[in-house]
């Protein structure tokens, strides 16, 4: 790979044909397969580069897809060719994570941090109003993200996400104070440490250990980004600053006040063994309790769904239907209304 300034180029395996994209005056190298209509983006970041995959026609409505924690992009790979095609789907691996760039030195990983990636992205993309698919993590970033800019999404679908993760208002200073000496410990022992190769069998390995939900199909589509190969075998590309603890933590009052802003249309799909199981404490029922109540008072939709956290991507033919019903009536459909009025007045 070879980068100067903000121009990339990016070289793939197998039989792809390659085009530009600029975007915002920054050069965009992008690989379309030449039998399928899925292309990599890579938009220019300060510290280095965010990687994607693009789904669906140019002009289609435009959606972007969050994944989950220590997760990439690949987590939609089965789910998203299963959507309406009038979609155009732009999923990132977030800084960290897949073929993204780390963030520099020094720096943690946080939710506010996160939202400012998605708004860099919009922008590069120069997206004035789009909806959102986040998984997990990426559903705690959608929420965030449309409270703080509600007039730039139309529709969010959280699946297996409650949108927020409050902390306990007594608990954070501890996890504060963790995250931040956690980083210290950390930072003492980086020079030190270098990333373990594994055979792609142990990795396969490892990964289904720490994420049990996942079918063997599924990890193995999360490390075509979540490794590249090296001398005697594959590194996780992840950045492992991301198992650090989120410092930028808010309590459950503020996330209802953040709630109460968002003004799209929202889904949200729960996986019946999915996250909600892990709340198990009286005080986390409580707050999960408050936050999908919230979400039922401003008529929003809360659905369950047989499978565990990773159901979009272990069996998509779950959860499609309702995403696809959701966003042809939420977005598509009054799309086309207002094409049909614009041109029955011209």
């Amino acid at each position: 790979m070879l980068l100067k300034g903000f121009s990339c180029f990016i070289s793939f395996r197998g039989l792809w044909s390659r085009r530009t994209e600029t975007v915002r005056g920054h050069r965009l190298w992008t690989s379309a397969s030449m039998m399928e209509t899925v292309s990599e983006l890579t938009v220019p970041v300060p510290w280095g580069v965010l990687r994607g995959k693009v789904w669906g026609p140019d002009h289609g409505h435009p959606v972007l897809c969050l994944h989950g924690w220590a997760d990439n992009c690949g987590t939609f790979n089965t789910f998203l060719p299963l959507l309406p095609k009038e979609c155009r789907f732009v999923s990132i691996d977030f800084p960290g994570h897949g073929l993204s760039s780390h963030r520099p030195p020094g720096v943690l990983y946080t939710f506010p941090s996160y939202v400012m990636d998605v708004r860099r992205v919009v922008e590069a993309l120069q997206w004035r109003k789009f909806s959102i698919i986040g998984h997990s993590m990426g559903g705690n970033v959608a929420g965030m993200f449309s409270a703080l800019f509600p007039e730039m999404v139309d529709a969010i679908v959280l699946l297996d996400s409650f949108g927020f993760l409050p902390t306990d208002l007594k608990e954070l200073p501890k996890v504060m104070r963790q995250g931040i000496e956690d980083m210290i410990q950390y930072e003492k022992r980086m020079e030190e440490d270098k990333k373990r190769v594994y055979s792609y069998e142990k990795a396969l390995e490892r990964l289904l250990s720490v994420n049990r939900g996942l079918s063997e199909e599924s990890a193995k589509i999360l490390l075509e980004r979540g490794s590249v190969p090296v001398e005697g075998g594959v590194v996780f590309t992840r950045d492992f600053r991301i198992n650090l603890k989120n410092v930028s933590r808010t309590s459950v009052e503020q996330v209802l006040e953040l709630h109460s802003r968002i003004k799209a249309s929202v889904l949200v799909v729960l996986a019946d063994h999915g996250f909600e199981r892990m709340f198990a404490k009286p005080e986390q029922k409580r707050f999960v309790s408050d936050i999908l109540q919230a979400y039922k008072d401003h008529k929003h939709s809360v659905v369950s769904v047989h499978g565990d956290h990773h159901v979009h991507l272990n069996n998509p033919e779950v959860v499609a239907p309702l995403v696809s019903t959701f966003l042809e009536n939420k977005v598509l459909s009054l799309s086309a209304s207002r094409t049909d009025f614009h041109t029955s007045n011209l």
